[in-house]
């Protein structure tokens, strides 16, 4: 499984619903990665207006290597190039990734080449980028679809809200299965966030929200991939049978997996022990002894 869950759960945990305090979620983050599950674990996630905090906090451990990051760009396209700066400049982060968000606006398109033109200009070569659309129910009306080409034009990554504090705020089938399946057509690669703790399509205890499970998703990109019609995908992402979708995953070659990821590049989690206490119940992850053993390969099973 290392090929399907290597660097797949970003760490979110200052961001709501967690809302964890930046100290102990530096403390967590370090402790999860180096945890027999560590290759699981992506970068930490970081708001522009917190940075700073995060460096006074690192440079207390000077001997520290630096900390892989993603940070999260809080304001519009005027933002970018501060938080650019502030990365390039620090020696205690390495930067992998910057994430922004469109703001919702009658003319998509323009917001996103706005983005894609401060990029240009400041974008490390090394570094990705993932522009965060507004969530559309019709993936099809031509602003939300102008916007998404311009992101594929300008060679970033698309970023997909599917959940947050309000019932509303969780897509339904339907509507997710359209905007992955616009992502994949046009060749732009894409990460979840928000709503994707549980690797199972769930109803949420206590709010009655209905959330997507990350396996769900992995395997409705698969399905795509595969030439599955919307019908198909919004079945697989509706799919609450636990054991069924562990086996399909866990039935996967490396190459089908190493396939898959290059689309679908992960999923950002305010919580890391629940994905990790999901896998584990559906043997999809299994502790060992040595971090390197961490997830099983493939050829084990």
């Amino acid at each position: 499984m290392t090929a399907l869950l290597s660097g797949f759960v970003d760490d979110a945990a200052i961001f709501p619903p967690a809302t964890t305090p930046l100290p102990e979620a530096l403390t967590a983050h370090r402790r999860h990665a180096a945890a027999w599950y560590g290759n699981l674990l992506g970068p930490l996630l970081i708001s522009d207006t917190r940075a700073h905090e995060l460096v006074r906090l690192l440079e207390a451990d000077p001997q520290a290597a630096p900390l892989p990051v993603t940070v999260v760009v809080s304001g519009g396209a005027g933002a970018l190039d501060p938080a650019l700066t502030w990365a390039a400049t620090t020696a205690t982060v390495s930067l992998g990734s910057i994430e922004i968000a469109l703001r919702d606006e009658d003319d998509l398109a323009r917001n996103a080449r706005r983005v894609a033109t401060m990029l240009a200009g400041s974008l490390p070569v090394d570094v990705l980028a993932f522009v965060e659309l507004p969530r559309a129910v019709d993936v099809s009306e031509s602003s939300w679809m102008r916007a998404a080409e311009m992101v594929a034009e300008s060679g970033h990554r698309l970023k997909f809200r599917t959940g947050g504090e309000t019932a509303d705020s969780h897509p339904d089938e339907p509507e997710f299965a359209g905007a992955i399946a616009s992502a994949l057509d046009l060749e732009v690669p894409f990460k979840c966030t928000a709503g994707l703790h549980h690797a199972i399509r769930n109803t949420a205890p206590g709010t009655g929200f209905e959330q997507h499970g990350f396996l769900n998703v992995v395997l409705a990109t698969r399905a795509i991939l595969d030439g599955a019609d919307t019908g198909d995908v919004v079945r697989v992402l509706a799919d609450r049978d636990a054991v069924a979708c562990a086996a399909a995953c866990a039935a996967m070659s490396a190459d089908e997996a190493a396939r898959l990821r290059r689309w679908f590049i992960s999923v950002g989690s305010c919580s890391i022990d629940e994905p990790v206490q999901d896998l584990v119940e559906l043997g999809l992850l299994t502790p060992a002894a040595h971090r390197t053993a961490g997830m099983i390969d493939q050829e084990s099973q």
